[in-house]
């Protein structure tokens, strides 16, 4: 026990300093493609490459919706002339609901926050990020964030999957049992427009045709980082991507 320690002692903290300081730690982000001022064949060619309709033609070359990105790289790899890269990890955005009300919960949440996370129909990979906001290294308690298994102890739902079928009267009733005021994020492709399942016959384009979602975070599947940008955008401690809302 005393050898644990003093092996802690001598390692110290090794806990993600974000949102205090920028993390630049190696593969913390798989990063997202960035609009390209390309034209012609080789524009055409990427376009038609992507599997889940992320990338599309616009006046200044290839625009990226990040939305319906679920980071295959078609667009780098093997491609004559690959999309510019971006790197980074703050990429929640305002949802189209929270734009018609303030998304943040305010002032009073800012440092006791709980947290239900509904699976909706997730493959797996966006509820493992999730996971990981528990573990040392991300460490979400430090910023006064909390899980809890009952929505009506909840004060933000953070949604993952494509939302089946079969979850959403699940998904509905879990909203309406949580106290007011709530908010939602929804987290991955699949939870913002049906990433590569929908929409279909058993799933549709995303968690907010059936809750009102205030905060998007895209990716497939986000990084821990960029699902914690999502939290603290919902509280009103880190402004969304791009300054947008």
């Amino acid at each position: 026990m005393s050898q644990w320690v003093i092996k802690g002692l001598r390692t110290g903290i090794k806990s993600t300093r974000y949102p205090n300081v920028a993390e630049t730690a190696a593969g913390v982000s798989p990063g997202f493609p960035a609009e390209t001022n390309l034209g012609g064949a080789l524009a055409e060619s990427l376009v038609a490459g992507c599997p889940t309709r992320a990338l599309g033609l616009g006046p200044q070359g290839v625009e990226v919706d990040r939305r319906r990105c679920v980071h295959c790289f078609r667009c780098i790899r093997g491609a004559k002339r690959p999309l510019d890269w971006e790197s980074g990890y703050e990429w929640a955005r305002i949802g189209a609901d929270g734009a018609h009300r303030d998304h943040r919960l305010g002032r009073p949440f800012g440092r006791s926050v709980h947290i239900l996370v509904v699976d909706a129909g997730d493959c797996g990979a966006c509820l493992n990020e999730v996971k990981q906001l528990n573990n040392p290294y991300y460490n979400m308690h430090r910023l006064g964030f909390f899980l809890t298994p009952t929505p009506r102890h909840a004060d933000v739902m953070l949604v993952v999957g494509a939302v089946t079928e079969h979850m959403r009267h699940a998904l509905r009733k879990a909203y309406d049992a949580m106290p007011t005021p709530k908010r939602v994020v929804a987290a991955g492709a699949c939870a913002l427009c049906g990433g590569v399942f929908g929409p279909s016959f058993i799933c549709g384009s995303g968690a907010a045709e059936v809750v009102p979602v205030d905060v998007e975070v895209p990716g497939n599947p986000p990084p821990p980082l960029a699902i914690l940008h999502g939290l603290l955008v919902a509280v009103g401690r880190r402004p969304p991507a791009n300054g947008a809302g």
